[in-house]
């Protein structure tokens, strides 16, 4: 009988130890390294071949220079849905692997059936799951008025059964839902763990680099909202997307948080309906729905999500403090940025509010990444303390420096633009980022200090 062998790996970043130590020397987290028990064959995984396609592992490869690579470009097709594809950089790319992760009952399952279903009605398509038995998808196709007769289907949990099958049926997208309950018969360790769900996705990824195959693997997320299982799973696939929602809202959001082929941070906006997902044309309005009386502390502000500029509005909330600690809340934005601009506004415009809660959020449930919102935020802050309210034709974008001054953002000019087709008709905006050309129907007032946009309002 083999010795059974053993590793310790860190679940964070992946990388292993001889013996247990209490810190990993990698990615220098505590209590994340954990026993697992490794096959005794030690090909194993790594000796699989995939023959008859193009490009597998048979051949002798030969070295070259950069120079010398083919700048071909790379070829794509249509998901079927054009949010999906923006946040795919585009469409799909034969050989790559997309992980997208979410909460249960965000749409994972939901959107990549409906993608499924469109994709078998011109090519190949099969759709793995080992969660639900094939009975439960097909309610679910039937639920949502799919045309399911193409898609071919199958429930199994073993990786080398699934790379046997489609190595005959050769399709061209294949799902797994989802790799936690994916198993490689050469480590012995149980589904859902560390060593389990590394090397089946690296069995997997393998596959569809070398057949030429998209590949779309369905993540579960811890209840901090990061992706289960090893760091080293988002480092083997190419792309990365999170499917965010929260349960009270119909309406989804789907994020890139990593693209080898496009945009990083690149959105797209779903709405949960009866019969399905579907996508949100001009995400914009749906942020928008302001009522018809201007109130303090509201203000509309644009964002730049990957490659193109979206409408939000930010709420301020500022009330006397009863507490010898007043509150600072951010939802949406980070709340530490928001503790150093409520400082530069004491110190450069004027207004103390270190005796005042203050609360502000992002409606709509967007989560504000960048530093475009300061100028906002200052703004929308000033208004509730004063109890004035902004005109609802105003737009505010700029960067808010800590010695008051308002710098300059990316993308300013198309921001200014998206405005003015939503019909604002003033903008407070950084000087450098003012328009050389008058934007018809709108008045672009250029800041260069806080105090500036102050007198502005």
């Amino acid at each position: 009988m083999a010795k059974t062998k053993t590793a310790f790996v860190c679940n964070d970043c992946g990388a292993d130890y001889r013996k247990w130590q209490g810190q990993c020397s990698a990615c220098s987290a505590w209590n994340t390294i954990t026993e697992v028990r490794l096959g005794s064959d030690a090909g194993g995984v790594r000796s699989a071949r995939f023959d008859g396609y193009a490009g597998g592992t048979g051949t002798k490869k030969k070295v070259v220079t950069l120079s010398e690579v083919a700048l071909e470009e790379m070829p794509r097709f249509t998901s079927g849905s054009a949010e999906l594809d923006r946040v795919l950089g585009g469409g799909l790319v034969p050989g790559s692997a997309v992980l997208i992760g979410g909460h249960p009952g965000a749409g994972k399952s939901t959107l990549l059936l409906q993608t499924m279903c469109h994709l078998a009605a011109g090519m190949p398509a099969l759709y793995i799951t080992g969660e639900e038995s094939l009975q439960q998808v097909a309610m679910r196709a039937s639920r949502l008025g799919l045309k399911a007769d193409q898609l071919q289907m199958l429930s199994e949990t073993s990786v080398e059964a699934i790379c046997d099958l489609a190595n005959e049926l050769r399709p061209k997208v294949i799902v797994i839902d989802s790799i936690q309950v994916m198993h490689v018969a050469d480590v012995q360790s149980a589904p859902g763990s560390v060593s389990q769900v590394r090397e089946s996705a690296a069995f997997l990824t393998r596959f569809a680099k070398q057949t030429g195959t998209v590949l779309f693997l369905v993540g579960h997320v811890t209840k901090d909202g990061s992706l289960a299982g090893p760091k080293v799973l988002e480092h083997m696939i190419d792309c990365s997307l999170q499917l965010e929602g929260s349960s009270d809202s119909r309406f989804r959001t789907l994020r890139s948080h990593k693209n080898r082929f496009g945009a990083v941070n690149e959105l797209g906006v779903f709405a949960m309906l009866e019969n399905g997902l579907k996508e949100v044309k001009n995400p914009s309005s749906i942020f928008l729905s302001r009522g018809s009386e201007p109130s303090p502390g509201s203000v509309v502000m644009v964002v730049w999500e990957g490659t193109r500029p979206l409408l939000v509005e930010l709420q301020a909330l500022v009330d006397e403090s009863h507490l010898s600690n007043p509150r600072r809340v951010a939802v949406g934005l980070e709340q530490n940025r928001l503790a150093m601009l409520l400082a530069v506004l004491n110190r450069h415009g004027g207004l103390m509010t270190g005796d005042q809660d203050v609360f502000v959020n992002v409606v709509g449930g967007v989560k504000v990444l960048e530093t475009s919102a300061d100028l906002a935020l200052l703004l929308a802050v000033v208004s509730s303390f004063r109890n004035m309210a902004l005109s609802q034709e105003l737009m505010v974008f700029g960067e808010v420096g800590l010695s008051g001054e308002i710098r300059p953002v990316p993308n300013g000019q198309e921001r200014i633009r998206e405005a003015s087709k939503h019909g604002f008709k003033r903008a407070i905006v950084p000087i450098s980022n003012v328009p050389r050309e008058k934007v018809p129907g709108m008045e672009v007032v250029g800041v260069k200090t806080l105090s500036e946009a102050l007198d502005a309002i």
